[in-house]
């Protein structure tokens, strides 16, 4: 249980680099060039850039961090199915800003965050964390933990 927490918390710490990169270059991207002024799809196409860019940290922070032992010497599969689990991350990220925007017609900067950045965040990072482990790190896959030779990820300290 407590390797779970632990694990679980980089997962979160993570989350919030990726997080930071997501929402200030939406924001950038939805306030400038791509605003539905600009662009009548400018809000999706933005949410679809900033996640990408945090697509790649997360991938390099959860590879390295936050399931370091169970990553693959096989790069470049894990990082295709880490993909695929945050392309259906983004999916619902991009079905609750459409809804809002689009359907509801809830088109303000705040709503727009607010559909995106609150709610689609807390479904998606729900999704992203129970598929990550279970299926792109996975204890069971094989090739997990054939890092061995390369360095150790740093341990966090005891905490009782």
């Amino acid at each position: 249980m407590r390797a779970l927490v632990t694990q679980f918390g980089r997962f979160g710490v993570v989350g919030l680099v990726g997080l930071v990169i997501d929402v200030g270059v939406f924001n950038i991207l939805r306030l400038t060039v791509l605003s539905p002024e600009a662009l009548h799809e400018g809000p999706v196409i933005a949410k679809i850039i900033s996640t990408s860019l945090a697509i790649i940290a997360n991938w390099l922070g959860n590879r390295y961090w936050t399931f370091g032992r169970e990553r693959r010497a096989h790069w470049l599969l894990e990082a295709l199915e880490f993909g695929l689990v945050s392309i259906g991350g983004l999916l619902i990220a991009l079905g609750c800003l459409w809804v809002s925007h689009y359907a509801l017609g809830f088109t303000s900067v705040v709503a727009d965050n607010i559909s995106t950045n609150v709610v689609g965040l807390a479904l998606g990072t729900a999704f992203r964390f129970t598929f990550y482990r279970l299926w792109v790190f996975g204890s069971h896959r094989s090739g997990s933990g054939a890092h061995a030779t390369a360095a150790a990820p740093v341990p966090l300290p005891a905490v009782d």
